[in-house]
């Protein structure tokens, strides 16, 4: 009988902690433990096993390509608070604000290291496949990274390139994880395809909830602050779907408020005031729309694979699942 997403979650929580690092050079190797100990949902590596269940392989037998996968995901994780200058991670100081810049950096690169020897200690015909994926998805990250980046000092970006830029940053990772266990796991490569479009479509649409919740999620639910993209001017696919059809007054308005300097405005108002803006120009429809569009091609792919339903029925439920937050 195949583990639920709790069970597995457990499972990759023990695991991580039992993962051995060097106790020497410390400030190379402790702040790598403390990254690992902040917790988490784990729901990459889970995606990893679960694609290995779906083909009959114990989740023991895929640990090391699951602990991979979450140990260059919190890699990215590490390197990003450094260039976004974020004080906490998950309510935590962050690896460069507890020890140094420096550190964090050389830091995170022992952790990638790390991650490609636990997919190598996966062994199998499709191991060298297996590789493969990892390792273009990881530099399909560092270019979404990159993208993001560049998306703040740009003054123009498309949706399209917006949409893309999610797809690398974030979705490719959780088709990836998908692919690697399917793949190891001797699934055919129409199935392994279907999968990875499966994560990526999942990905992007649950990343289109994202920005949707942050303006219009209950704020005591989501446990966000409410509007926090619109003050930070943050190019979501509401905000550059507001740029592109606003004329006359509502442009000019928004144009308004996002050339203000910080500190020179009342948050609550220029939350409220956006808000009305996309209210008016129908911005929240339009995401839902592309969300729901994207979550829908999701599970045509799911559907496509070519094995039992009930087989896949934990991934739908998963999908379901991710997709429930309140909006």
């Amino acid at each position: 009988m195949n583990q639920s997403v709790a069970e597995l979650q457990q499972e990759v929580e023990s695991a991580l902690s039992e993962l051995e690092f060097p106790q020497s050079p410390v400030r190379l190797y402790e702040p790598i433990r403390y990254m690992l100990g902040l917790g988490g949902k784990r729901m990459r590596p889970v995606l990893v096993l679960m694609a290995g269940q779906m083909f009959g392989r114990k989740p023991s037998d895929l640990m090391p390509a699951a602990l991979a996968v979450e140990v260059f995901h919190n890699f990215t994780l590490l390197h990003d608070d450094i260039m976004d200058k974020a004080p906490l991670r998950r309510g935590n100081p962050t690896v460069h604000e507890r020890w140094s810049s420096d550190i964090a950096i050389l830091s995170g690169d022992a952790m990638f290291v790390k991650s490609v020897q636990l997919l190598m200690a996966c062994k199998g015909e499709n191991h060298a496949v297996a590789m493969e994926v990892f390792l273009q998805t990881a530099l399909e990250v560092c270019e979404g990274q990159q993208y993001d980046m560049d998306f703040q000092t740009e003054e123009e970006v498309s949706i399209d390139r917006y949409l893309d830029m999610i797809r690398l940053k974030t979705a490719v990772l959780l088709g990836g994880s998908l692919a690697i266990g399917a793949t190891l796991s001797g699934a055919s490569k129409e199935a392994v395809n279907h999968l990875y479009d499966f994560g990526v479509n999942l990905g992007v649409a649950f990343q289109l909830q994202d920005d949707i919740l942050d303006v219009y999620a209950d704020q005591a639910k989501f446990g966000k602050q409410a509007g926090g993209d619109i003050l930070a001017n943050k190019k979501t696919f509401l905000l550059l779907t507001a740029l592109s059809s606003a004329t006359g007054h509502e442009a000019s308005s928004l144009n308004h408020w996002l050339s203000q300097e910080e500190g020179s405005y009342d948050t609550g108002e220029k939350v409220q005031a956006v808000t009305q803006l996309y209210n008016t120009l129908g911005v929240r429809e339009q995401a839902l729309t592309k969300m729901e569009q994207l979550y829908s091609k999701a599970l045509q792919d799911l559907n496509a694979v070519d094995i039992q339903a009930e087989k896949k029925l934990p991934l739908r439920e998963l999908a379901d699942f991710l997709m429930a937050r309140e909006n």
